[in-house]
Formats: C-alpha cells, sequence, structure tokens
C-alpha cells in the first residue's frame, strides 16, 4: 500500500470539504489507490505551565516634576533661561522689575533710622535720670517713665529691623530660582508679562531619580504580575538596559489614551536615558496551566480556529473548534476546546476529511 508523504498545514488552513476531497481524485497515487491510509503525526495535549511576556513602549520621565514661580507679583524684566537647558539650584532664572520692593526697601531703611535715633535720644535720657536718681535731684516717676520709653524705643528698633530684613527678603523674591538643580521642561511665561505670586513660570525635572512611564492596558492589570521587577530597554539602542520596579499606578484610566499609567521606578539609570528617551518595557505575569499545541494543527472549520483530533479507538480524525488565548512563537496557547490526553494532529492536516481513517506515523514530544 502507498502511504501519501507528510506535510505539515499552515496556521488556520481550511478543512477541505467533500467537493475538495473529491478534487483530489485525480492525483495519480490516491487514484491509482483508492485504500491509501493518510499519514499523520500527532501530539498528545497535556497541561503545561504557560508564562506570558508583555512589552510596551514608554518614555522617560523624571520621578519629582517641580512648578517653579515667583514669591512676588510684578512684571517680568528678563527671562534667561531656555526649555531643555540644565539649570543649578542658585542659577537666576528670571528677574522682575524690582521698583515697587526697593520702595519698600527704602521705607524700612528710613523707619529703622528713625527708631534708631529716638533710641539714642532714649539712652541718654536714661542716663540722665540715673545720675539724678543716685543724687537725689529727679523723682521716681520720671526715672521709670525714662526706663520705659528706653525698652520701648530698644523694641522699635528690633521691629524696625525685622521690617527691612522682610523688606530685603521680598526685593531678593524678584529674582527667580530653583533651590535644586535640574532640566526646563516647559516655559509659561515671557518677558514683559504680568504674572502673579505662585503663577507657573517654569517647570523643571529635578536631577536624581527617572521613571519609565507606560500606558497600560487595564486588561493586563487584572492578572498578577510574576514579579515587581520589569526590564527596560533604551528602543535606539537595545544594549542599554536597566531594571526597575512598579512604583505607581494610577487608580483612574486616562481619556486621552484609554489606558492607565503605571510608572516603573528605574533601579539605575543609564546616561543614554535622558529624559523623553523612548523604551520598551519587559514584564512576565505569573505561570498558569494551559494547553500548548503546535501552530501547525491549526486550521479554520466552519470560519472558527480549530484542531483535527484522533480517535485512537477507530484512528479516525474529527474537526474540534478551539479557543485561542496567544500566539507564543511557534505554538499556539489555548484557553478551551482541548482536554488533557487528547491526541491532536499536528503535520498532514490538508489531506484530512471529517471521519477520515488515518495511519499515525509518529507522535511530537511536547
Amino acid at each position: 500500500m502507498t502511504a501519501i508523504p507528510l506535510a505539515a498545514g499552515p496556521a488556520l488552513a481550511e478543512a477541505p470539504s467533500s467537493q475538495t476531497h473529491s478534487s483530489h481524485a485525480e492525483t495519480p497515487k490516491a487514484a491509482s489507490h483508492p485504500d491509501a491510509l493518510a499519514q499523520v503525526r500527532v501530539v498528545t495535549a497535556a497541561l503545561a505551565p504557560v508564562s506570558a511576556q508583555v512589552v510596551l513602549t514608554g518614555d522617560i520621565q523624571a520621578k519629582f516634576l517641580s512648578n517653579i514661580a515667583f514669591r512676588v507679583s510684578g512684571k517680568i524684566q528678563e527671562r534667561l533661561v531656555e526649555v531643555g537647558e540644565h539649570v543649578t539650584a542658585d542659577q537666576v532664572l528670571a528677574r522682575l522689575e524690582p521698583q515697587e520692593q526697593q520702595v519698600n526697601v527704602d521705607t524700612a531703611q528710613a523707619a529703622l533710622a528713625s527708631a534708631e535715633a529716638l533710641l539714642t535720644q532714649a539712652k541718654v535720657s536714661f542716663e540722665r535720670q540715673q545720675s539724678l536718681m543716685r543724687s537725689g535731684y529727679t523723682t521716681r516717676t520720671a526715672y521709670d517713665q525714662a526706663e520705659q520709653t528706653l525698652r520701648t524705643t530698644q523694641a522699635s528698633v528690633e521691629s524696625a529691623k525685622a521690617a527691612l530684613g522682610n523688606a530685603r527678603e521680598q526685593f531678593s523674591y524678584t529674582e527667580l530660582k530653583t533651590g535644586v538643580a535640574g532640566i526646563i521642561t516647559a516655559r509659561n511665561a515671557e518677558a514683559g508679562q504680568v504674572v502673579q505670586s505662585g503663577q507657573t513660570v517654569f517647570t523643571l525635572a529635578q536631577d536624581g531619580p527617572r521613571d519609565a512611564v507606560f500606558i497600560v492596558s487595564e486588561t493586563l492589570l487584572a492578572e498578577p504580575p510574576e514579579g515587581r521587577t520589569v526590564d527596560i530597554v533604551l528602543l535606539s539602542d537595545p544594549r542599554v538596559r536597566t531594571t526597575g520596579t512598579v512604583r505607581e499606578i494610577s487608580p483612574a484610566v486616562d481619556p486621552s489614551s484609554g489606558g492607565v499609567r503605571v510608572k516603573i521606578g528605574l533601579s539605575k539609570v543609564p546616561p543614554e536615558m535622558s529624559l523623553g528617551a523612548a523604551v520598551a518595557g519587559l514584564g512576565r505575569f505569573r505561570a498558569r496551566q494551559a494547553v500548548s499545541l503546535p501552530w501547525s494543527a491549526l486550521f479554520r472549520w466552519q470560519d472558527q480556529p480549530a484542531v483535527w483530533v484522533l480517535d485512537p479507538a477507530s484512528n479516525t480524525v474529527a474537526p474540534k473548534t478551539v479557543t485561542i488565548d496567544r500566539y507564543a512563537g511557534s505554538a499556539i496557547v489555548l484557553s478551551g476546546g482541548i482536554a488533557p490526553g487528547e491526541r491532536v494532529v499536528t503535520a498532514g492536516i490538508q489531506l484530512l476529511r471529517p471521519g477520515q481513517t488515518v495511519a499515525v506515523v509518529g507522535e511530537d514530544a511536547q
């Protein structure tokens, strides 16, 4: 009996109908040997641990962003930095026109000078009353009044000094400084613009820790990951790699993207992973038991994915629809349709029809 050679069918190949099968009748060997059995290879379905790997694209962002604003209101006199520029903690970013604050400083200085003059006069009066008191030429009331005046003027001097210090501090606020080193990522005001105290003028990405930020489908978050560690790869140079841990998961869906924002804190930041660099995140979900089959076992039956199942008692095959969970390289992972222990045809599926008797010539290992 002449055997028909094995051939692995492509994924989702159409199952031959009775009309299609009859068209093969003109094949020389099939016509001369109508009783020839189709030779197939099979695999026994079994549950095995399957771990899914997810690859997402995102970008590098600073862990800490600061909105830089003036502490006093006024008109911006000049702007000294551009977006993308690295600044130090004590670098001046912009200046306000200082006329109002300068007037306050001058007024406070004049008030201090007046208070100090009154203090000098009060000291002289008190010293005179002390001398007269020792000689008995003054009253106790006059002495106490001179002492009270001295203490009052001393307090006035201290108050004037504090007012002058406050005025000078307000004057220093006309120069905008960050207080921390970082990179300017946004500019919201220009020279000549009047700004209020607290109004954001610059946005600063602080030096230090970095995050890889991804927009993740909320369905991925329903299944727990295998671990908190995620591999981060620079897309422009896959040789640049680092790892990170999940630091923050947004509690709400981002309305602009329809996904959930996830921040991965990087354990180490390579110099090549600068702000805004595109990266890929590779993570694994917790392994679970599932049936996986070679892709060559898959074909289409009645517009649904299916496989050929062998009946070991009669050596006949029958199509059976399956539910595909995902494709994993050269295999397909099923979420339903095939039970462990069933024998599935993996080679020779293009020659089969429902109820056909076949000859098993080998069994693939799982």
